[in-house]
């Protein structure tokens, strides 16, 4: 059963961290203070964001991902059967270099182990007006497979992949969303750089290399997908973000989503898509002739990688193109990705993550009105 968005509008889900808490960080890893008085310093700016959105006029409210460090390996670590290696330093874009995320591997069988999400979603459940929508952040199952490809995943704990692993991680997330689910959360987005990836020629050909056929994947993941889907509680609303690399306001991946569109639109059994389409690099919208009746894409028309403010009429301009693929019923609004899928932040201020999705609002009222 498809299960509604809050509104014709929405957000990613994360936010710029303030200053205090990127400093209590540092005084923790620094052995300065304890885990339990960050977590105390968390909460208050978690308290803090949950106001911010529910001023601007959010109808779905995040804890901004202020207790994680990156987006994705937070959460995947703490599955039974993962580990992460040392990072290493990387050139950034910028000619900077610092600690590049670490590498995620499967060593053992896959498992849930423990209520990964629980407590956080506790404490968010308990800030949010009894009106709005608590929504869980979380990274997409196929990261555990696309970053390292076969290589990464121990061939003694899976000597192949097909049924054991993809079984494994669906019953661990299903799981997941379980406790979840009994804890009162009825919102869980799911977020998936890798099918934006094989978007992109060059990703596709890294995979090529890897022993993967970028052609066959995104069928492969959206039945990997749907083996959750199949699991999860009901009357949740599970949707998908496509990224193309959110990192301190430099992307990674480009591509039309053509190569994708069909497994991921047609075959994968996802309530909703949230899908970047802030610039050019993200082609046009034919691809959403794929969607068929009772899902919804929610364009990310407003970037979120600088302050730039765009234009209403542009924003309608844009939502009437997609409509012509796509029945408008069926679409929403929202910023193309978070303002700090990590830690570090995006080149943006404060003022402009306000201002930006305060457009968002008033430009899907105007339009859904």
């Amino acid at each position: 059963m498809t299960v509604s968005l809050p509104a014709r509008y929405d957000h990613v889900g994360s936010f710029l961290r303030p200053e205090y808490l990127l400093e209590a960080r540092l005084q923790q890893a620094k052995g300065i203070i304890s885990s339990d008085k960050l977590r105390e310093i968390e909460d208050q700016a978690i308290a803090d964001i949950i106001d911010f959105q529910t001023e601007v006029g959010l109808k779905s409210i995040t804890d901004g991902e202020f207790r994680r460090t990156y987006f994705h390996i937070d959460f995947l670590e703490q599955l039974g059967g993962v580990a992460t290696d040392i990072p290493v330093s990387v050139l950034n874009p910028d000619g900077t270099t610092e600690p590049s995320p670490p590498a995620i591997r499967v060593v053992d069988k896959i498992r849930h182990t423990k209520n990964i999400q629980l407590a956080d979603f506790n404490f968010l459940k308990s800030q949010v007006g009894p009106t709005l929508t608590p929504k869980v952040t979380i990274p997409s199952p196929t990261m555990l497979h696309f970053r390292g490809g076969r290589g990464g995943i121990s061939k003694t704990a899976y000597p192949t992949l097909e049924p054991d692993f993809y079984d494994d991680v669906a019953r661990a997330y299903a799981d997941e969303l379980q406790s979840l689910a009994d804890a009162g959360c009825t919102y869980v987005q799911m977020d998936d750089t890798n099918l934006a990836y094989l978007c992109d020629e060059k990703m596709r050909e890294a995979a090529r290399l890897r022993g993967d056929d970028p052609n066959e994947l995104p069928h492969r993941y959206a039945a990997f997908i749907n083996k959750v889907v199949a699991l999860k509680p009901k009357n949740m609303l599970l949707a998908m973000h496509l990224c193309r690399g959110n990192f301190k306001s430099y992307h990674f991946a480009e591509g039309n989503y053509e190569p994708v569109a069909e497994a991921l639109l047609s075959e994968m059994d996802i309530d909703a898509y949230f899908l970047e389409y802030d610039d050019d690099r993200s082609g046009d919208f034919k691809p959403l002739r794929f969607l068929p009746k009772g899902k919804t894409v929610v364009l990310g028309l407003v970037t979120t990688k600088i302050g730039t403010m765009e234009k209403k009429d542009d924003l309608k301009r844009r939502i009437d193109e997609a409509a012509k693929y796509a029945p408008i019923e069926q679409l929403a609004l929202s910023p193309q990705c978070g303002f700090s899928s990590t830690i570090h932040g995006n080149n943006i201020a404060v003022e402009n993550q306000r201002a930006k999705l305060r457009l968002v609002i008033e430009t899907a009222n105007e339009v859904w009105s």
